[in-house]
């Protein structure tokens, strides 16, 4: 028979058990980042994921496979469990044990629609295609707390969720200053972790080439490396240090294949016909001047651009344009557009006789220079419409007249989309106002890396309005939103990370979810758990919260 002492220990004993089993237990929270359309929380027993769980797909769709192995990924990565993945079906044999359920048979308008559903034994995560069931996984990833070594308990829930854009991008400069292939990877899982689908890849500009072409090796050879570049803002100053580098066609091509598992489409840009000052140091003859040129070793905007009037212009864009559409699979290639000054044409023989063959004449809307632009956009249109391609123009291609079918990207606030969608054509709302993350995210800059200047807080990437100014009929035309990230004062990923995150965080809210649920406050208190994650992953970050 116990003593009284005894029986104080044994019920010391007993709750000293209670407490550990309560701390080893974690709770899930489905208010994430983006903010799910419904969350529908049900009374009843959880579902309790622990070392036993395994990872059902309901057929044996290859995408749906990687689905599965990549959830395994991110919850061995958050819980260090280490869970099973195996085939099965719940219509003709009911999975053994507690089991995440995977599927894309999800009935919806939208491909990228899922819903989740959370039972004591099951949680479903239906698709209405792969892609959709690999956003219902990032809401799953993103509900489970980062504690390891606990069991982690998900209330019963019903999750009905779908994008309110298709097109969901961020933008990477990769020709200012360069970065590897590991790196790009890393920010397509930033990506990722954001719902986002599509990755503007900036490839080449005034500073460098970047994308290796078969047919015209020299792009590389010649424009991939500069003599030197600029220190800080001192644009007479030159550090005299080579510096450049490039991918090589087997990198591309993995970058490729690593976004499309996360069903990320890579769109790259070719600026033209400004920003091309790789491309003339290559082939000096392709200027007004003839040279010589030299990639810059500073910033900004140079006059000299690609000579309209010179007919091997034209044979290059051909042969450049051709093997870009041949090496990526996506709907659309960005052609830029934008910034190309016209001094060098307006003094230039070869393209004032091209004006004049062209039957171009100054009128109200637009000069004969910038008519000549749109002739070398329509080219490039044509050029990429015989590979099945459309473009993408910054919003100066507005300017001289829009070639058919181009999509405008609309940098210059939110005007140009406005302007493009009232004329029936397709935009996507990139305004600096908002989104461009080179800018400082705090008033105190002196405690900030250094930033090309302006100032876009947190609260104003979270205020945009993509349809404001869009009469209803539209707002069709209103492809989605990006973000741009310039790279002329980021030199390190750490820092390209630092200036995207947590102003992606806002972005994706934007671009995925019901504007009715926008709440900035309720917002910051979801990025907190967020930021759990960035670090788990080791991504560098801002606490900035303005």
């Amino acid at each position: 028979m116990a003593t009284r002492g005894g029986t104080r220990l044994t019920l010391a004993i007993m709750f000293a058990m209670a407490n550990l089993l309560t701390c080893a237990q974690a709770t899930a929270n489905y208010e994430v980042v983006p903010i799910p359309d419904n969350i529908e929380i049900k009374e009843g027993k959880p579902f309790v994921l622990d070392g036993s769980t395994t990872i059902v797909c309901t057929n044996d769709d290859p995408q749906l496979r990687k689905n599965a192995t990549m959830l395994a990924g991110y919850i061995k990565d958050i819980t260090g469990m280490d869970l099973p993945v195996s085939q099965g079906n719940l219509f003709t044999g009911k999975p053994q044990g507690k089991t995440i359920l995977l599927s894309s048979e999800l009935l919806s308008d939208n491909p990228e629609a899922y819903q989740i559903n959370v039972t004591p034994d099951i949680i479903m995560i239906g698709g209405a295609s792969p892609a959709g069931n690999f956003y219902g996984i990032q809401t799953f990833r993103k509900s489970i707390p980062v504690e390891k070594g606990k069991s982690i308990e998900f209330p019963q829930v019903n999750i009905s969720d779908s994008p309110q854009f298709g097109y969901r991008g961020a933008h990477f400069d990769v020709a200012r200053h360069f970065f590897p292939a590991d790196s790009v990877k890393t920010y397509i899982d930033m990506m990722a972790l954001h719902n986002m689908n599509r990755l503007h890849w900036h490839l080449t500009d005034d500073q460098g080439w970047r994308l290796p072409l078969k047919k015209h090796p020299e792009l590389i050879t010649k424009g991939s490396v500069r003599r030197g570049t600029c220190i800080g803002k001192d644009f007479s100053s030159c550090d005299s240090i080579p510096y450049g580098g490039f991918y090589t066609s087997a990198e591309i091509q993995d970058v490729i294949n690593y976004a499309a598992d996360r069903y990320i489409t890579i769109i790259p840009e070719i600026d033209l016909p400004g920003h091309m000052l790789a491309a003339l140091t290559a082939h000096p003859d392709l200027g007004c001047t003839g040279g010589p040129y030299e990639l810059w070793t500073i910033w900004g905007v140079a006059d000299d651009v690609l000579c309209a009037g010179n007919e091997g212009v034209y044979n290059l864009l051909d042969d450049v344009l051709t093997e870009v559409a041949e090496i990526f699979p996506s709907e659309y290639i960005h052609i830029g557009g934008d910034e190309c000054p016209k001094d060098r044409w307006k003094a230039c023989p070869k393209c004032q006789a091209k004006i004049v063959e062209l039957g171009f004449t100054d009128d109200e809307h637009s000069s004969k220079e910038e008519k000549l632009q749109s002739h070398v956009m329509s080219f490039a249109t044509d050029v990429l419409a015989r590979q099945g391609k459309k473009i993408i123009g910054w919003d100066e291609i507005l300017e001289g007249g829009l070639p058919d079918n181009a999509v405008v990207m609309s940098w210059r606030g939110a005007e140009g989309g406005q302007k493009a969608a009232g004329m029936g054509h397709d935009a996507i709302m990139a305004p600096y106002t908002h989104y461009y993350l080179d800018y400082y995210q705090s008033k105190d800059t002196e405690n900030e890396p250094l930033s090309i200047g302006g100032y876009i807080p947190l609260s104003k990437s979270y205020s945009f309005e993509p349809y404001e100014g869009i009469s209803p009929e539209n707002r069709q035309h209103i492809l989605g939103v990006q973000a741009n990230l310039w790279t002329e004062y980021i030199h390190t990923f750490d820092h390209a990370q630092y200036m995207v995150l947590p102003r992606w965080a806002a972005l994706s809210e934007v671009q995925w979810s019901d504007p009715k649920s926008r709440d900035f406050d309720a917002f910051k208190q979801r990025l907190s758990r967020l930021q759990d994650h960035y670090k788990l992953n080791g991504y560098n970050y801002s606490n900035r919260q303005e």
